[in-house]
């Protein structure tokens, strides 16, 4: 590849290199070997009566070596973050068998019962919205809400009477303190850990059909 008589990159000569880094699958930024080429190739053919100014040279060097360190740190940070996925894993093999309660509004209705934690920030009534794994209303209802903590429990009666099969549940909850302003309802589940899916960068716990992110566990308790 020719470079000009300073000794310098010209756009064009720049915009060609970078074409064909980038028709090979590798840009210049990427490719250690790749940048080392163009800086030896551009010394070797500089005029040797222009040669390539001082401080262009050691901008230039300055710029190789930065490349090869963000290299060498990308190298890093992916052998750090497979030792930290490695880690993760381990850690949630730990939770099967084991209950968890975790932030989350979907919970098992299993053996009549179904149950959910709430915590409201202010005192007041709660509007009760129970929906099933296709997303269809089963029940609505009502609830005296206290600031704090607290559990809600269904037992599965449907508005109609029925009584629901056993699956997946979400529920939400509309608050209303006593003047009718609205509250913030948060939502917890808990339920034993029965298997872990790692297909995902942080490992999900399964409890049972209820997918569970690892970083929304709030507390862990053992299971007899």
């Amino acid at each position: 590849m020719a470079v000009s008589n300073t000794g310098t990159w010209s756009p064009q000569q720049i915009a060609a290199a970078q074409n064909n880094t980038a028709t090979g699958g590798t840009s210049i930024a990427n490719n250690f070997d790749q940048f080392l080429t163009l800086l030896t190739t551009q010394l070797r053919n500089q005029n040797p009566l222009d040669p390539l100014d001082t401080n262009q040279f050691t901008q230039q060097l300055v710029q190789f070596a930065g490349v090869e360190q963000q290299l060498k740190q990308n190298e890093t940070l992916t052998a750090l973050l497979a030792v930290s996925k490695a880690t993760t894993g381990a850690s949630a093999i730990g939770f099967v068998g084991q209950t968890v309660t975790a932030d989350g509004a979907a919970t098992q209705f299993k053996d009549g019962k179904a149950e959910w934690k709430l915590n409201a920030s202010k005192g007041g009534t709660g509007t009760i919205t129970i929906k099933d794994a296709k997303g269809n209303v089963v029940f609505s209802g009502t609830k005296t809400l206290t600031a704090g903590d607290q559990t809600y429990s269904w037992d599965g009666k449907t508005s109609t009477g029925a009584t629901a099969a056993e699956g997946e549940y979400t529920i939400t909850v509309d608050g209303k303190d006593l003047s009718g302003a609205a509250i913030t309802v948060k939502t917890e589940i808990t339920g034993k850990v029965d298997g872990i899916d790692f297909s995902s960068a942080v490992p999900t716990l399964l409890i049972g059909a209820i997918r569970v992110s690892l970083d929304k566990v709030k507390s862990v308790k053992s299971t007899p």
